[in-house]
């Protein structure tokens, strides 16, 4: 189907971030799975092509697009079959809640930053023994004279050892009866004593993306560090949440779609029984099954984008795109790395790492089993 999303200069963008992942991005991609992070020599060049944070205003450093140019640089890096320069974290997921949320203080101090790759940011919610139940935080800000004691951990933290500035979600009020009135958020620089960071942790997929255990011991912020006003933080985050879910489905979406693309191509010239794979019965049946989920998929994310471009508040129909689109990468990376055979059991072929990489896709921001309940809780059940 014809997409109708992007406007030329959309696609001019599109056109000037692909020359940007062929010079900066395919050539450092082993490296930077040896070594488990991004250089941040990367992240300052992509702010200086105008790629990161492009919604921002250019009054704050950026380039005064809007979210159709992140869902750009989200889909070109999926499509190179780059997980783990975390872009869409930081520009979509972390820094809109500075944007948002923050005094004009706070802007000016970490948005021109966000812009031009000088401040790499993280968002830490999870905790050792709390993930998608936010009222269960047990990391905590004491009031203390003037400003604030965080004590606490996080872990599974994206960009945790790069981030210059994290988003900290803390207890204000331990009062079990105020569960939703409870958190905080607050911007944490890295520098910040009491602030530290953890051990680079270890995963399936993912290699080249830095993820972290964060501590904080008697770590003391102003109180110009707290993001909004005390109590806020659930509501800031459920306002947020929306993005978030949508940004990991538009990844997931164009992630199907470059598999699916590969896996044509190979079956194509890959010979079984004296003829070509695609030839097989069963080769098209299962590409045809792949081929029809993802058009679905692509035509209720592209009329959801536009929609939420538009403001619309859309925690269902975003609850909806982040479960099936990632429950719908799963299926079509495991049909397509079953035609592969055992080539695709080998790390050198990217259909093997779109496969690892997938499966998280159901577990973070919010698992498929999470994604369930609020559908159902929004359908009034």
């Amino acid at each position: 189907m014809k997409r109708t999303l992007f406007t030329e200069e959309h696609e001019l963008f599109r056109s000037s971030f692909r020359t940007f992942i062929q010079r900066e991005v395919l050539p450092k991609q082993e490296q930077w799975n040896h070594e488990g992070v991004v250089d941040r020599g990367t992240w300052r060049a992509a702010g200086e092509g105008g790629f990161l944070c492009p919604w921002l205003p250019e009054e704050y450093g950026g380039a005064g697009g809007d979210f159709l140019h992140s869902c750009i640089v989200i889909e070109e890096l999926a499509r190179a079959y780059e997980s783990g320069f975390a872009v869409g974290l930081h520009s979509d997921i972390v820094t809109p809640y500075i944007a948002e949320f923050g005094s004009e203080a706070q802007r000016a101090r970490y948005l021109p930053g966000c812009a031009s790759g000088e401040i790499i940011t993280a968002i830490a919610m999870t905790e050792p023994g709390t993930g998608s139940d936010l009222a269960g935080i047990q990391t905590t800000a004491v009031k203390d004279g003037d400003g604030y004691v965080i004590n606490g951990a996080k872990t599974f933290i994206s960009n945790g050892t790069l981030c210059d500035v994290c988003i900290v979600a803390a207890k204000t009020d331990t009062n079990p009866d105020n569960k939703h009135q409870a958190l905080s958020l607050f911007l944490v620089d890295a520098e910040t004593p009491g602030f530290i960071k953890g051990k680079k942790l270890k995963k399936m997929g993912m290699p080249s993306q830095d993820t972290a255990e964060l501590m904080f011991e008697d770590c003391r912020v102003p109180a110009e560090a707290r993001l909004g006003e005390e109590g806020m933080g659930f509501l800031m985050l459920m306002r947020k949440l929306q993005q978030e879910r949508l940004v990991v489905a538009v990844g997931s979406q164009a992630a199907a779609e470059q598999v699916l693309m590969d896996t044509i191509a190979y079956v194509k010239e890959r010979t079984a029984f004296g003829r070509p794979l695609s030839k097989l019965q069963n080769t098209k049946f299962k590409l045809a099954a792949c081929a029809t989920e993802v058009e679905v998929g692509r035509a209720f994310l592209d009329r959801l984008t536009l929609e939420h471009v538009a403001g619309e508040h859309l925690v269902k129909e975003c609850s909806m795109a982040k479960l099936w689109q990632t429950e719908m990468l799963g299926r079509v990376v495991d049909e397509c790395l079953q035609l592969f055979g055992g080539y695709g059991y080998m790390l050198e072929y990217p259909v093997t790492r779109a496969y690892m990489d997938a499966r998280v896709q159901r577990i973070f921001a919010g698992t498929s089993e999470i994604m369930k309940v609020i559908i159902a809780q929004q359908l009034g059940l």
